[in-house]
């Protein structure tokens, strides 16, 4: 019994080390050694159809070796501060356990030490809202380790805006008009006729 006890408190202890260890990955603790761009159309932007070019890779600023731990780089599409007011589910958390505040994939891939590029089709399921883009770069068990962004610390600049796909088509709104007013000739069509059967049957 007490040896029993003694390996449920043990592995409680390990889980609870592991949490602190990885678990609880804050933000703030990260290194930005990364420099992210990114460049599109002026204008407002439509999901599903216009497309960003984003380019990362490190800043050669920062000492060699600096990226000897970098094993993955996931760069993701995140909701600017004024997208995020009075919105719970979008929120910025420190920790990044917690945070919500990139919530769109836009790749994951190996780790390279040379700058990359990759244009990205906005997806389809992205809401209105303004945005930036953030990568992060992740270590040999997956972990936040050092990021970027196109933006600055505030998350003020370089921002742009997204509007999310209505569902609907010019072809289906010109269906819809032509039904209408297909609608409206029949309508005054079937008066126009019972108006006069009326008359002739009062003759």
């Amino acid at each position: 019994m007490a040896a029993r006890v003694l390996v449920l408190a043990s592995i409680l202890i390990f889980s609870c080390f592991a949490e602190t260890c990885y678990g609880a990955i804050s933000f703030s603790s990260l290194q930005r050694t990364l420099v992210v761009t990114a460049s599109h159309r002026q204008g407002l932007l439509i999901a599903g159809e216009d497309k960003i070019t984003v380019r990362w890779g490190l800043n050669q600023s920062f000492p060699a070796g600096t990226d000897s731990s970098y094993k993955t780089i996931k760069v993701q599409l995140c909701y600017a501060p004024i997208s995020q007011v009075d919105r719970a589910w979008r929120k910025t958390e420190d920790h990044l356990n917690k945070d919500k505040t990139c919530q769109f994939k836009i790749v994951k891939k190996p780790y390279t030490n040379v700058n990359e590029t990759l244009e990205w089709t906005i997806e389809r399921d992205v809401p209105t809202a303004t945005f930036f883009i953030r990568a992060y770069a992740l270590d040999s068990h997956d972990h936040e380790v050092a990021y970027g962004q196109n933006t600055d610390a505030d998350k003020k600049t370089n921002l742009f805006e997204i509007q999310a796909i209505t569902g609907r088509h010019a072809s289906l709104d010109i269906a819809s008009v032509c039904f209408s007013a297909f609608s409206v000739v029949s309508l005054m069509g079937f008066f126009f006729m019972e108006k006069r059967k009326a008359r002739k049957s009062q003759q």
